[in-house]
């Protein structure tokens, strides 16, 4: 897989509380992935960015939430994937280090 379609497959990181709590008990991390990327894709952009080892992956659509707006218009936000991304023993992934070098 090129390295451009690799950092296209990953958008960011989905920081809730259900993630953060599974990335405590069970190694396990979520993202915000491409619509259109296949768990394949996912697994090796995984591994390839962050040299960890991924033992299993769980894909999602999630659908957008319908929102009423100031003037009382309803519009729909945008649907988007999750991908749940399970870590083989002794691999982590820490974010608070990706911005610094």
């Amino acid at each position: 897989m090129n390295s451009e379609r690799m950092y296209s497959i990953l958008l960011a990181p989905h920081v809730s509380e259900k993630s953060s709590l599974i990335g405590e008990l069970a190694n396990q991390y979520a993202f915000k992935v491409a619509r259109d990327a296949t768990k394949l894709e996912i697994k090796s952009a995984v591994e390839q960015l962050f040299n960890v080892s991924v033992a299993e992956l769980q894909v999602l659509n999630v659908k957008g939430k319908v929102k009423r707006n100031s003037r009382g218009q309803m519009r729909r936000r945008p649907n988007w994937k999750k991908a749940y991304v399970r870590l083989n023993q002794g691999h982590e992934i820490d974010f608070a280090d990706m911005g610094q070098s």
